[in-house]
């Protein structure tokens, strides 16, 4: 095999897409930190049981695995970055009241999560511990919202689900974990043939339960589904606590962002404790950012906090959202000669000190093609260093 062929789902990332990745990065942190949010920076891996610990185990089949050659314990590359930080928020801050958290980084998947995928995705996403309200949600649900905005991104869709509604519905089920799975599977799927085969299997099933966990398959769509839900589920004091929840959220919504439900959806069941939220471009196939409320994931580290938060993938979200073009890799540069005048040095770095790029031209190279395209030059007149538009050809 050639020695510079990378593994399958792995990419190098080139010059003017990074540059967009990284434009993108500051901004949507610099979106962050105006609500508030703090950056953190956990470490890309730590001890497997750390990571894995509580709701993190959902992620064991997706985590890259490797021994420690300083203490011979198993270490984790991390696939998700959520549990690090509520590991933060436990041990480290210990803080009594909210804690608004950011981070940027990369995780590692052992396989991809879908078709055309990276396994290597550029996370960054946004926690909020310590208020279990409502308000909370909202909050982060609008940050997401402002993220992909500060991407100068077309008109959103927001998807909006809820976890309690769906373990509502299925609670009380005679049935072992794997079928439980399955069962979750073919919601998220809405296959009601299968869902149908897989209630069969369950023992003392009231009627009226299996119709509703039917229904779901169905309740998918305009503001018509909540109206649709509160007929065709069961559980009438949660239901009606979750739809009111869910109705909230959308009231909340900036109006021209269209809004839709999907009460079927189970991903991230073992996970997700409520509400949960999924955001589309206006003809987008793929979300581009996903969250919602799991209050249990800090339990396992000794504070079981109230946490709700979000993230996307930068690397996925470049491919969609259009570089700035005051701030594109193609932005003007000032073209420099090499020399060791400590005047032109002294002119170089005053320009670079405004924002200015200056590329210097080293010797031999004077003709080649530059990632910045440079449409001004540095010459020397009257022994003094200026700036001089360079003539289009």
């Amino acid at each position: 095999m050639t020695a510079w062929v990378l593994p399958d789902h792995i990419a190098d990332v080139l010059p003017s897409q990074a540059r967009h990745i990284e434009e993108l990065r500051r901004r949507l942190l610099d979106t962050a930190r105006g609500y508030g949010y703090e950056l953190v920076m956990p470490p890309l891996l730590e001890h497997l049981d750390s990571l894995l610990t509580g709701t993190g185990a959902a992620l064991d089949l997706q985590t890259f695995k490797l021994v420690d050659q300083l203490s011979g314990r198993t270490l984790g590359l991390r696939a998700d970055t959520t549990a690090q930080v509520a590991r933060i928020d436990a041990h480290l801050l210990n803080r009594q009241g909210v804690a608004r958290l950011s981070y940027c980084g990369p995780v590692l998947h052992t396989r991809p999560d879908r078709a055309r995928a990276s396994r290597e995705p550029l996370q960054l996403g946004c926690e909020l511990f310590g208020h279990a309200g409502i308000e909370a949600d909202m909050e982060v649900l609008l940050l997401a919202i402002d993220c992909l905005r500060a991407a100068k991104l077309g008109p959103l869709r927001v998807d909006l689900a809820d976890s309690a509604l769906v373990r509502a519905q299925l609670g009380g089920l005679e049935t072992d974990a794997a079928t439980l799975k399955k069962i979750h599977d073919a919601l998220a799927r809405k296959d009601r043939s299968s869902l149908n085969e897989l209630l069969n299997s369950v023992t003392k099933l009231a009627p009226e339960q299996r119709a509703a966990i039917l229904a779901l398959t169905e309740l998918y769509g305009g503001p018509e589904v909540l109206l649709e839900a509160k007929n065709r589920l069961w559980s009438r004091d949660s239901l009606s606590l979750s739809l009111s929840k869910l109705k909230q959220l959308a009231d909340s919504l900036p109006s021209d962002v269209e809004v839709s439900y999907d009460l079927a959806d189970a991903r991230g069941y073992g996970y997700y404790s409520g509400m949960r939220f999924s955001i589309y471009t206006e003809n987008g196939q793929s979300a581009l950012a996903r969250g919602g409320r799991y209050d249990e994931v800090g339990a396992v580290f000794g504070r079981n906090r109230a946490a709700v938060g979000f993230s996307l993938d930068l690397k996925e979200l470049a491919l969609v959202a259009a570089a700035d073009p005051l701030n594109s890799a193609t932005r003007s540069a000032i073209r420099a000669p090499w020399t060791t005048d400590p005047s032109l040095h002294q002119a170089i770095a005053r320009l670079r000190s405004v924002g200015e790029t200056v590329v210097c031209v080293l010797p031999g190279h004077e003709s080649e093609l530059q990632e910045f395209q440079c449409d001004r030059e540095l010459i020397s007149v009257g022994g003094a260093w200026a700036v001089r538009a360079l003539s289009v050809a």
